[in-house]
């Protein structure tokens, strides 16, 4: 059975504050809707990423602001989780038999 979680789960890592004080230097990986729980929780321990939520304006019919789960960390660290998250997310779906 899959790992469930929350991302309450996420934020009670203790990595949120000790790990990054200077934040000038930390680039967001937004997760895009509907990505496997699975696969957020992978990343964040394979890639030591910090989960935040994060507003962000998204135009479907109106433009409107939403909350959405990105994932923090210096720009090589978010740049390979990005590539790992893209091709698990392509291999999932290949995988499907619609």
């Amino acid at each position: 059975m899959a790992k469930k979680f929350t991302f309450d789960d996420l934020e009670n890592k203790e990595i949120m504050d000790e790990k990054h004080e200077d934040e000038k230097d930390l680039y967001d990986l937004i997760i895009p809707p509907g990505t496997p729980s699975s696969l957020i929780y992978d990343m964040v321990e394979m890639f030591d990423l910090e989960p935040i939520n994060r507003k962000v304006n998204v135009n479907i019919v109106n433009e409107a602001e939403r909350e959405v789960l990105a994932l923090r960390g210096d720009l090589e660290t978010v740049q390979e989780a990005e590539k790992f998250m893209y091709e698990e997310l392509d291999s999932w779906v290949s995988s499907k038999d619609y």
